[in-house]
């Protein structure tokens, strides 16, 4: 079978004119990467959302640049034929252009990713236009922006008034004319992220952001329930649950180590009884000692 070819941001908005669905989905390591891509995936994200996910952070904001560039270097090494899609962490890019595009190049020639994601709306257009000019594409994020869950007041569902409604929308616009080649909605109402979707040129990709997005992102954890402790959430759907076949798996080998059923025959190497007598002398040795 041939190799997969990754896409571009020029396949990424035919696939919009088309109305062929996005698939999106936030991993941070090599096995991860590498089922994501046999299984068909069209884009990785490798978010900040590694620090709460494999990182055990309460938030986001802990996440570093080198936090990044290490798990999108392995990423990128499990996905060869995926268009990679890289967080910027929290407060790499509020600052000068010129510390924003170190960090950026960072990302992209360290960690060898395809793109970035920034979150933020018209407040950051003008970094969004720098990169992009910089030669860099860039993928917006509005709607909930986990590194701004202290100053938005928690995780809450975002476009439920008319205010707000038309804050997002504005949001949307002045990205896709800074030059995002796509937006993430994330928790915004149905109604709001399709009609951002329908005014787009560009393709959104929504998580808990309902029906009408032209793509969909969840994470890799998520999809799996890969976690202990696993917290339900309202926008997700699991599809497999290996977190419990992992802890039964593990269970199960702590428990034959522990009786002595591991390893078996099956598992052992046996030397010439020649060396084990020129060694030990004969028949000193006991195998299953």
């Amino acid at each position: 079978m041939a190799a997969k070819r990754a896409l571009n941001i020029v396949n990424l908005k035919k696939m919009k004119q088309d109305k062929i669905p996005l698939t999106m989905i936030t991993a941070y390591d090599y096995p991860s990467a590498s089922l994501a891509e046999e299984a068909g995936i069209d884009m990785i994200l490798v978010g900040d959302s590694l620090g709460n996910v494999v990182l055990g952070y309460e938030t986001t904001i802990p996440v570093t640049v080198e936090d990044m560039v290490y798990h999108t270097r392995a990423v990128a090494r499990g996905a060869q034929h995926t268009f990679i899609v890289t967080d910027l962490p929290f407060m790499t890019y509020h600052g000068s252009i010129d510390e924003t595009l170190r960090e950026v190049r960072r990302v992209m020639q360290e960690g060898h990713a395809h793109a970035v994601k920034l979150e933020g709306g018209a407040e950051i257009a003008s970094t969004v236009q720098a990169v992009v000019q910089a030669g860099v594409p860039v993928l917006g994020h509005i709607g909930l922006t986990p590194q701004s869950v202290n100053q938005i007041g928690g995780y809450r569902i975002q476009g439920k008034d008319e205010k707000d409604a038309r804050r997002l929308m504005e949001d949307a616009k002045a990205l896709e004319q800074a030059g995002a080649f796509g937006i993430v909605l994330e928790l915004v109402t149905e109604e709001v992220a399709a009609a951002i979707s329908k005014e787009l040129a560009i393709p959104t990709i929504g998580i808990g952001a309902g029906r009408g997005c032209d793509g969909q992102v969840l994470v890799f954890h998520d999809v799996l329930k890969y976690t202990s402790a696993y917290r339900e959430k309202k926008f997700v759907k699991t599809y497999a649950d290996i977190g419990d076949q992992i802890r039964s798996g593990i269970s199960e080998y702590v428990n034959e180590v522990k009786t002595r059923a591991f390893p078996g025959e099956q598992h052992v190497f046996a030397a010439d009884e020649k060396v084990v007598d020129g060694l030990y002398g004969k028949g000193k040795v006991d195998r299953q000692s």
